[in-house]
C-alpha cells in the first residue's frame, strides 16, 4: 500500500488522526488496538490475547463432560507413604 496522507487534528485536549475504515478492515482492527512506538514510527497492532485466555472456560467444559479423570489413577498422599531412607 502506498503512503496515505492524513491530517493530524485536534480532538479535545489531544491530537489524533482518522484512519479510514478500509485500512482498519485490511489489518483486522475494530474495537481496540495496541499502540507502540518503534524506531520513530507509530505502530498499531491487534491486541494480544492474555496468556491462558479461555483456559478457565475450557476446563469447565471438560469437567462438565466428565472428561477430567486422572489418566494414571489415584496418587497416594505423601503423608501416607512409608519411605525407607
Amino acid at each position: 500500500m502506498k503512503p496515505l496522507p492524513v491530517t493530524v487534528r485536534r480532538i479535545g485536549n489531544s491530537l489524533g488522526i482518522v484512519i479510514p475504515k478500509p485500512v482498519l478492515a485490511q489489518v483486522g482492527l475494530s474495537e481496540q488496538a495496541e499502540l507502540t512506538v518503534e524506531r520513530g514510527a507509530i505502530v498499531l497492532r491487534k491486541p494480544r490475547k492474555a496468556a491462558r485466555a479461555g483456559w478457565s472456560q475450557a476446563a469447565k467444559s471438560v469437567a462438565s463432560q466428565g472428561e477430567d479423570e486422572l489418566l494414571m489413577g489415584d496418587f497416594a498422599n505423601a503423608a501416607d507413604l512409608e519411605l525407607d531412607w
